[in-house]
């Protein structure tokens, strides 16, 4: 498969997974019941699954490890971040106040993720200062 073609899929996956993430955050602080649906507990998986396959073929196809580029690192590392904050934010037994942080908190470290690809820095935006 061509770059530019995995690319694509890998930046169109990103919109999805976080307009979606963004969406069942929002539903979830407002108690919405399609929040606790199938479709709403299934889509991201599968958004998801594209989202780290393409990744793990970009890295492939540009013969990327985090140890050869420490961007790459930092993405990880902040994956791993939301994917935390995203877990309480979504968790419908914490307090509504520590959800709406924690997900606040995951959006903003999406949008430093986003920053670290597109900047190619460890630091993102902030190396923009």
């Amino acid at each position: 498969m061509d770059y530019v073609v995995v690319k694509a899929i890998h930046q169109g996956a990103v919109a999805l997974s976080l307009t979606g993430f963004f969406a069942r955050g929002l539903g979830s602080l407002r108690s919405a019941a399609w929040v606790q649906g199938r479709l709403a507990k299934t889509v991201p998986h599968v958004v998801d699954t594209v989202l780290l396959l393409s990744a793990l073929t970009l890295a492939w196809m540009l013969r990327l490890t985090p140890a050869s580029a420490p961007w790459l690192a930092a993405k990880i590392i902040g994956l791993v971040v939301y994917v935390g904050l995203g877990v309480i934010a979504l968790k419908p037994t914490r307090p509504p106040r520590v959800r709406a942080t924690a997900w606040v908190a995951a959006l903003a470290t999406a949008g430093w993720i986003v920053s670290v690809a597109i900047t190619k820095s460890p630091l993102g935006v902030l190396s923009l200062l």
